[in-house]
């Protein structure tokens, strides 16, 4: 079977789908940017610029734009979907007709669906069929991508052919693509770090120092090891570029949204004025509804002491100094509890 892509789709205009698609261009590819709204692909084709969400960053003169799902689909070799996860299952099935199923995805979505709890690939294979599937993600801000400046990722998926057709397709000088097998670790870090990154926004709001944000960070990647070994992930998984790497962007970064949004709730603002003021979308926020929600039955039996306090703060009115006491006040424990082999 062919291993080198000619022929790529990226469906999701956002600032990562642009910028994925842009590398995807720049490196000679036949790329397809999809957009669901028919005036802001004609937009792009117009300005070879994203406006919208990518502002100042001018598009190669051989990337394509379609609002169109089957003229986007046709005849690609590899699919690239970045469609925000509570958006993603609607247009997924847009495309049920336009797919076969050797047609491989590659998943850049960062997030868990609210009412199912499932992640973006699971949702892919429900609404698209079984077929090749993988996770491309790590510390990767489309502002800097999109400018030519160094970041590392990995792509993890069971299929070895789609790993590197997918680390072939993007790989160059400013992006460099390392393959992985597990799907199911690389898939959780890249959402539940973002609840972390919630937590360390609103302590920079608090204004608690740099030790107390280290602090948040260190003990977030415990939880979020924690949740990915109790639904089938490798521990490690975590402490690597899709863990780790991709924690420490979100929760220092300038460009994080969601540093942005937990830094503004420490300041004193409600979830619901932060959001009310966002054109984009924040996805620890959904994220830490689903940790929580109804459908993770799992969830309750681990100890994520800091996911807990965001969902109380975002989402029942807790103010966030308790939380911090709260966090600060807790029985004493084992730095390591619960990864340890034979727990």
């Amino acid at each position: 079977m062919e291993t080198q892509a000619k022929r790529v789709l990226v469906i999701g205009d956002g600032s990562w789908g642009t910028a994925l698609a842009i590398i995807l261009a720049k490196n000679g590819l036949d790329t397809t940017l999809f957009s669901v709204f028919p005036e802001q692909a004609a937009e792009l084709e117009k300005h070879r610029e994203n406006r919208l969400f990518l502002p100042g960053v001018p598009l190669p003169e051989g990337l394509k734009f379609s609002a169109d799902p089957g003229e986007a689909a046709r005849d690609v070799d590899l699919v690239v979907s970045v469609v925000p996860t509570q958006y993603l299952r609607s247009v997924a099935m847009t495309f049920e007709e336009y797919l076969p199923a050797h047609v491989p995805i590659v998943s850049a979505t960062k997030g868990l669906e609210i009412e199912t709890m499932k992640t973006p690939t699971s949702i892919l294979l429900e609404v698209l069929g079984d077929r090749d599937i993988g996770v491309l993600t790590g510390p990767s801000h489309a502002e800097e991508v999109a400018r030519g400046l160094p970041a590392t990722v990995v792509v993890a998926s069971e299929s070895e052919r789609l790993a590197t057709m997918t680390q072939a397709a993007f790989n160059c000088e400013t992006f460099r693509v390392y393959t992985a097998r597990d799907r199911v670790g690389a898939e959780l870090g890249a959402a539940l770090k973002n609840v972390i990154a919630l937590a360390a926004g609103m302590s920079d709001g608090l204004e608690l120092g740099d030790n107390a944000k280290a602090a948040l960070m260190t003990r977030g990647m415990v939880e979020m090891a924690r949740f990915g070994k109790a639904y089938g992930a490798e521990a490690h998984t975590f402490f690597g570029l899709t863990g780790f790497g991709d924690l420490v962007t979100t929760a220092c970064s300038k460009h994080s949204r969601n540093r942005a949004v937990g830094e503004r709730i420490g300041r004193g603002e409600t979830l619901e004025e932060v959001l009310a003021s966002m054109k984009m979308v924040a996805e620890g926020v959904w994220t830490t509804k689903a940790l929580f929600g109804p459908e993770n039955e799992v969830a309750a039996e681990i100890s994520m002491p800091i996911a807990g306090q965001v969902h109380a703060i975002l989402f029942e009115g807790k103010d966030p100094r308790e939380a911090v006491f709260d966090l600060m006040t807790r029985a004493p424990t084992g730095e390591m509890d619960g990864l340890l082999a034979g727990e």
